[in-house]
């Protein structure tokens, strides 16, 4: 036998002996109250467990029903066996999220670094609670007020937008309009302006879009697709050899997708180093040149750069943070923002009534300013509960991840019951373990919520609240929901995101009728909830048929 297929037999022989003792490793860990114990869904596959079944586009059936058949704490299997914990248990979320925080690592975040830098998002330990320290003032009360302003600039070149496109292509006032793309570069431009105090569209021609928006729809699909890749493959990569021989394998390397998300994050960085050196400049130029700006220095970058300038050493973020921040802010914010208007959207064309009570609010809110003040805006009750319940029964984001950074104890709200018949009021949680918090199946528990959890009724939020809800103390920031997260890590922005869909919404129903389209529409559970056509690919997109309103 020549020594050459020697060699590559043994190293075969190897490596499937190492990959079956990993299994057979990992399967048998099954005492009393570790995660091989806790019921779940029968393994798909030795190789990768239910990670098919769980992530895909389509998988809506699937996280139903694990909420009907295992309740609030079940297993699923991932890579060879790899035990991984789904929660949606008020108690299980708040130690993971919120008390023992540091021991539950954010998943990923080695494959967020490589896309956006030094980023929130990117970064564990003391450097996030530094960035998360400097950021925090940005959004406060007092700059969101100073913000709508911007956004209601933003909001009236989308007015003008759709009403030269229903004026022009229909005499009768009525066109069947692919909204999301509109709502895409409304986020945009709103992030932009208000965000970064950079202009990417003026939102009246429809065919001059700003390369970010299809970048971003892009990065979605891409990160969607690699999501196993990202889990399991590259945290191991990254520990061979140096950054820029990393990259030099990835040049060469006949790989579609690591070139496509690599181009991309280079066009995100080298796009945040332009916008950052011209607002340094205006910063050393002083107010005069400040004010010139797009935001006129109110944005929050202008905020965060003017801040730091301040900060003591310890406290101070270096270029590349900032410049982190970028990215971050426009990828969290664009398609989170634009996904939900969607989603309110869908949801108030097929409900007329619904619609035209919201229209109601809006227009004896705007008989005074048709830009309505701040304190107004967010006091509207009516557009507040639909805001609330359209992010409650579909939250953008349906899952968080988490790794558990060393051996651990979970506590539960009440006991599970184990695969051998054992009563579980805690778990023992092996270092490395992988936590999945159902945010789509903890804003729809009928145990806590009631049993018409699964409507969508914005009137619940205009009564008291179930007991059971608020007894459950759920860890949330916003509304007894998940869907912002909780704890260290929660959405920063989430204020922010709330001002901008009242402040669009309040100009679109005020202004403009929408009706369904008769073609049909699908939700994909991406990693941002985002709507296509069911007979029309999975590229995303939401045709409505939109219709001015008389004044």
């Amino acid at each position: 036998m020549p020594v050459n297929l020697f060699s590559q037999l043994g190293l075969s022989l190897v490596a499937i002996s190492s990959i079956l003792w990993l299994y057979t490793r990992r399967r048998s860990q099954h005492h009393g109250r570790s995660p091989a114990n806790i019921p779940g869904p029968k393994c798909q596959s030795w190789w990768k467990g239910n990670f098919k079944q769980a992530f895909n586009s389509e998988a809506w059936d699937f996280h139903e029903r694990l909420l009907k058949e295992y309740g609030p704490v079940l297993r699923i299997d991932g890579l060879m066996g790899d035990q991984q914990i789904i929660t949606f248990d008020p108690k299980a979320m708040y130690h993971i999220l919120v008390k023992d925080q540091s021991i539950w690592a954010r998943t990923n975040v080695v494959s967020s670094a490589l896309v956006f830098g030094k980023g929130l998002t990117s970064i564990d330990g003391e450097a996030h609670r530094k960035q998360r320290k400097a950021l925090n003032p940005v959004f406060s009360a007092a700059h969101m007020r100073d913000m709508v302003s911007i956004f209601y600039d933003v909001i009236n070149k989308l007015e003008k937008g759709l009403t030269s496109k229903v004026q022009d292509e229909a005499a009768a006032g009525s066109q069947e309009i692919e909204i999301l793309s509109w709502l895409a570069r409304t986020a945009l431009e709103l992030i932009g302006q208000a965000g970064l105090g950079y202009s990417f569209d003026n939102l009246t021609d429809e065919y001059a879009v700003h390369p970010y928006i299809g970048l971003i729809k892009e990065l979605q699909v891409v990160t969607g697709e690699m999501r196993f890749f990202r889990t399991y493959i590259v945290p191991i990569v990254l520990k061979i050899g140096t950054p820029s021989l990393r990259r030099w394998v990835l040049e060469k390397a006949p790989w579609k997708n690591g070139h496509r998300i690599m181009n991309m994050s280079d066009y995100m960085w080298n796009l945040s180093k332009e916008i950052y050196a011209g607002k340094k400049k205006s910063l050393d130029e002083g107010d005069e040149a400040v004010a010139k700006q797009v935001g006129k220095g109110k944005d929050i970058m202008s905020i965060l750069m003017r801040m730091n300038l301040q900060a003591d050493g310890a406290d101070k973020l270096d270029d590349d943070e900032v410049l982190g921040q970028m990215s971050v802010f426009i990828f969290a914010a664009m398609d989170t923002t634009s996904g939900a208007l969607a989603r309110i959207l869908h949801l108030l064309s097929a409900r007329p009534e619904v619609q035209e009570k919201l229209r109601q609010e809006l227009l004896e809110a705007r008989q005074v300013n048709k830009d309505i003040p701040y304190d107004v805006l967010v006091s509207l009750p009516y557009l507040d509960a639909i805001c609330r319940e359209t992010l409650r029964l579909f939250p953008p984001v349906t899952h968080i991840f988490r790794t558990a950074t060393q051996d651990t104890t979970l506590p539960f709200s009440n006991p599970v019951m184990g695969i051998d018949g054992t009563s579980i009021p805690e778990l023992h949680v092996p270092g490395s373990t992988g936590a999945l918090i159902s945010v789509l199946n903890s804003n729809r528990n009928p145990a806590i919520w009631g049993p018409d959890a699964h409507e969508w009724k914005p009137e619940r939020w205009l009564a008291p609240l179930p007991e059971t809800l608020t007894d459950a103390h759920i860890a949330g920031v916003y509304s007894h929901l998940m869907t912002f997260s909780a704890g260290g890590r929660s959405c920063i922005g989430f204020k922010f995101s709330q001002l901008e869909m009242k402040a669009v919404l309040s100009m679109l129903i005020a202004k403009f009728r929408f009706s369904p389209s008769s073609k049909e529409v699908i939700w994909q559970m991406n990693a941002i909830t985002t709507p296509s056509l069911k007979h029309g690919g999975k590229y995303p997109q939401l045709p409505l048929v939109v219709t001015k309103v008389d004044a």
